[in-house]
């Protein structure tokens, strides 16, 4: 009788497991189902069901981070902290916190903006001032946003990523550099102003033999949608180094663009041929802006401050009209595409130290009005575009930053054909996470409110529009723990206007 009963008990707690067995089936179907199809998460997306797990695991991190995990502030490149904001931007979601700033104010290198007794109401605020790049060339640049999509290739970046930008830097009003590795269909695809760089392989603009040709460069400046061309001289990732796309990377449509074989790692060389002086640099300018007859500037890590004195000098004597249009200067610590960690970690100035000399130079030189300053590095929360625009910088441009916007979980994966949210592979399966509307309208939301967060600390300092900030508004912490004007740090020369 008592073995009856086990039996029947038996049967019963086997029936309730096969029961329970099918309806996780049926669960985790549904939940396949829904992954693969919605457009919001590309985790889940390219791993439907095990992509899930990351969301639990973060939202986890939040309670176990301090006996297991880094800190809000501890992580590298990126900390949770500010990428939290980034993906909040992004989403035009909440960015207010509570309970105090995570944020230590007494590291040296830490920037204080100072608040007056009587901000800027909302009434008394001005729209972003419009600049003009290029006075001097056939077609002149205007545009106000402050904050713009800094170079990314596309190879170094995928086809929906680049559609997901071109998109959303149109709805923003901002625009979009090329990186590189020449002008996409998918750069014009969503009508955004481009700016096209010019790489020291040339690719887009290159002839056969790999010298610069006039006749592509004016096919190129025909398209309306292409309003300035950018000579890269260095980058931040990799300053003295070329471009360096891994070869599984360089598909057949890669190859077409750049003119290069296919599956053929492309390594651009670490200067420009032609460019071997101050004289051949502002020759290769005042070509290219008279083949275009549009803005034409370069772009550069500072390293050695020797040449800038003499760069200015030679602009005086040739006349104003021979200057770069602007001057996009990158950061040691910038960088999304591959690199020898060598010269990552040890190579170039950081942008808080080069960008107070370069607007020092311009600045003691007379320049600083014709030679529109762009920053780049690192710069993708308000507070570090706003220290930025108080060191002299007319425009902010950011590549990490829209690519958090896009998704990015910092993976560190940008230099192989892996990355889990389809930005940085050609693998189409991993692609299809990455669902373009959605992501045109992060793109969209991140730079408009970058652009207002910005606008809210001016104003908090007193002043209407973001470009009127200065060095007076803002301290930084020094190695005693006290801060100091950044205006008695990084005093301007006694002619500054």
């Amino acid at each position: 009788m008592e073995e009856h009963i086990l039996l029947v008990v038996a049967e019963i707690i086997l029936g309730i497991l096969g029961i329970a067995f099918f309806i996780l089936l049926i669960a985790v179907a549904i939940m396949y189902y829904v992954d693969v199809t919605q457009t919001t998460h590309a985790v889940r997306r390219n791993y439907p069901v095990l992509g899930r797990f990351r969301y639990l695991f973060e939202t986890l991190g939040e309670f176990f981070r301090q006996y297991f995990f880094a800190m809000d502030r501890e992580e590298l490149p990126f900390n949770r902290a500010v990428r939290s904001w980034v993906y909040r931007a992004a989403k035009d979601l909440d960015t207010t916190v509570a309970f105090g700033s995570t944020r230590s104010l007494d590291i040296p290198g830490t920037v204080l903006f100072l608040n007056t007794p009587f901000p800027t109401l909302e009434s008394e605020s001005a729209p972003l001032e419009t600049l003009t790049i290029g006075p001097y060339c056939r077609t002149p640049y205007k545009t106000a946003s402050i904050f713009n999509i800094s170079g990314m290739s596309f190879g170094a970046i995928s086809e929906p990523a680049v559609r997901a930008l071109s998109n959303g830097a149109r709805m923003a009003g901002c625009w979009m550099n090329t990186g590189e590795g020449g002008l996409s269909p998918y750069h014009l695809e969503g009508g955004a102003d481009i700016v096209m760089q010019i790489g020291t392989a040339k690719y887009g603009v290159r002839n056969s033999d790999g010298t610069l040709s006039d006749e592509r460069l004016q096919e190129l400046a025909a398209l309306e949608q292409v309003r300035m061309f950018e000579i890269k001289i260095s980058q931040g990732a990799k300053p003295g180094k070329g471009g360096m796309l891994p070869g599984a990377k360089v598909t057949e449509e890669i190859a077409r663009i750049r003119g290069i074989a296919k599956g053929m790692d492309s390594i651009s060389p670490n200067r420009h041929e032609d460019i071997a002086t101050i004289d051949d640099l502002l020759d290769m300018i005042n070509r290219v802006r008279d083949v275009t007859g549009k803005p034409t500037g370069i772009k550069f890590v500072m390293g050695s401050t020797d040449f800038l004195d003499d760069f200015c000098l030679a602009i005086h004597r040739r006349g104003l009209e021979s200057a770069p249009d602007f001057i996009t200067l990158d950061s040691a610590d910038g960088g999304t595409g591959a690199a020898p960690q060598s010269l990552i970690d040890y190579m170039g100035l950081p942008l808080r130290e080069s960008l107070p000399i370069l607007s020092n130079t311009l600045i003691r030189h007379d320049l600083k009005r014709r030679i529109r300053v762009i920053a780049s590095g690192k710069l993708i929360e308000p507070a570090a575009v706003a220290w930025a625009v108080c060191m002299g910088a007319d425009f902010v441009v950011s590549a990490r930053g829209f690519m958090f916007a896009l998704g990015c979980v910092q993976a560190l994966q940008c230099n192989k054909n892996t990355c889990p949210t389809g930005i940085t592979t050609h693998n189409k399966r991993l692609q299809q996470g990455l669902v373009i509307s959605d992501k045109a309208e992060r793109v969209r939301h991140y730079a408009k409110n970058m652009n207002w967060e910005v606008g809210v600390i001016a104003h908090s300092c007193g002043v209407p529009e973001p470009r009127r900030l200065r060095r007076k508004h803002a301290r930084m912490i020094t190695d005693n723990g006290q801060s100091v004007p950044l205006d008695q740090l990084y005093p301007e020369p006694e002619n500054a206007a």
